[in-house]
């Protein structure tokens, strides 16, 4: 069965690094799911094998949390702040300045990929009624997320993920990582503002200006009970309460509404993810009954190359993250690295997230934006968001591996 888990392993991580196979419409959920499949089937993984794999509190979080933001997407609050962004600054360097705050802030608390998938639209439409060229505003858009979703332990699917493993404090990750986070942001903002500059109005190429779109309307009383529900969250998790027992309870009350349909609610809840979560759960434990991550981690401890200093955790989350993504990349070394110490969480939540700016399909957030783009008809290619990619995750790396050894979660 060994040679069977190891086809399947390598077979799925190559999809999630492709993005696909060639020749088939099959996406990186897709790949996971029948490669989970294809294990049980094998009787490679047992049914209650994969079941005990997934991670319940993380998948609870991730679904708590999507309804919170469909709560607010209903009110039409996403449309509204774009589109309210779009038309709020006169200068281009202004108007950059309120995207990466808006879009960085937003992401600390709503998870950065459901802010992106929810403004880009509207903000494309927005900016092109400005006669103003979306694709840097949209790079900061992504950027901004990235930088501002490190800042919390609910910013970001991964960062999820690494708060349940190392059961950390909200707060305390809040203290940790913040001040590299908000350090990111400035220099999404500077960078795209040096790359871009002079160069901010739109191009032929681009298609129609969407001056006809009507502005959205937004019910303020469902974005009070939002924002009513998030203030709530926070105060919960400085309770004696499971994090994602607070999550689910504040989703719950969500859904009691007069006004919004819970059916609707919950067709607002990315499953796609979800779904991706537990099958990479059930793959890695397949892989972990092989007994080849427990000797890989022992052979690198005894080599001193554990990810528990930055001179590794760096290469590592840079290569992870814009290979197979960062999302895979942190459940697959979590996976065969049981036992991380505190600070090297911190560090593979701030390195992992910011590392996924660097290349177009670095980051699901990055991804996104540039298909919700593409369906408005601002294409974002891959070597314009590399120029800006590039400089700004190397730099927030190197500003968070400073913070890191300064504050000593981490040695070099």
């Amino acid at each position: 069965m060994t040679a069977t888990i190891l086809i399947l392993f390598v077979a799925t991580y190559l999809g999630m690094a492709l993005g696909g196979f060639p020749g088939l419409r099959i996406d990186r959920t897709g790949i996971a799911l029948v490669a989970a499949i294809l294990l049980l089937a094998t009787g490679a993984l047992d049914t209650a094998g994969a079941i005990s794999a997934i991670d319940f509190p993380t998948i609870f979080i991730l679904l708590g949390l999507m309804i919170l933001s469909a709560q607010y997407a209903g009110s039409g609050f996403y449309d509204w702040c774009a589109l309210k962004v779009a038309q709020a600054a006169q200068s281009p360097a202004r108007l950059l300045a309120v995207i990466v705050l808006v879009a960085g802030g937003l992401s600390a608390v709503l998870a950065n990929d459901v802010v992106v998938f929810a403004m880009t639209p509207m903000l494309c439409l927005g900016l092109m009624a400005r006669k103003l060229d979306p694709r840097p505003y949209l790079i900061a858009l992504a950027g901004a997320a990235n930088a501002g979703s490190a800042a919390t332990m609910i910013g970001n699917p991964q960062n999820i993920l690494i708060g349940q493993v190392g059961h950390l404090d909200f707060w305390r990750f809040l203290a940790v990582c913040a001040g590299p986070a908000l350090a990111a942001m400035a220099i999404a903002y500077a960078t795209v503002w040096l790359v871009w500059r002079g160069r901010f109005g739109m191009p032929q190429e681009i298609g129609p200006d969407g001056m006809g779109q009507a502005a959205p309307k937004l019910d303020r009383w469902q974005l009070g009970k939002a924002v009513a529900a998030t203030l709530v969250l926070l105060v919960l998790f400085t309770r004696d309460i499971p994090q994602e027992h607070a999550v689910l309870l504040v989703a719950g009350v969500m859904m009691i509404s007069r006004r919004m349909a819970s059916r609707d609610m919950l067709g607002m809840v990315d499953w796609h993810l979800l779904v991706l979560f537990a099958a990479l759960f059930a793959i890695n434990h397949a892989l972990g009954l092989t007994g080849l991550p427990a000797a890989l981690v022992g052979d690198l401890q005894a080599a001193g190359w554990l990810p528990d200093r930055l001179a590794v955790m760096l290469p590592l989350s840079l290569a992870g993250s814009n290979s197979i993504g960062n999302v895979p990349a942190v459940i697959l070394l979590l996976a065969a690295w049981p036992s991380p110490p505190e600070g090297a969480l911190y560090g593979l939540a701030l390195l992992s997230t910011l590392a996924g700016n660097l290349l177009l399909p670095g980051s699901l957030a990055n991804i996104i934006v540039a298909e919700r783009a593409a369906a408005a008809g601002v294409r974002l290619g891959f070597v314009e968001h590399a120029r800006c990619g590039v400089p700004m995750a190397l730099l927030s790396m190197a500003v968070a591996a400073v913070w890191l050894w300064a504050g000593g979660w981490m040695g070099w």
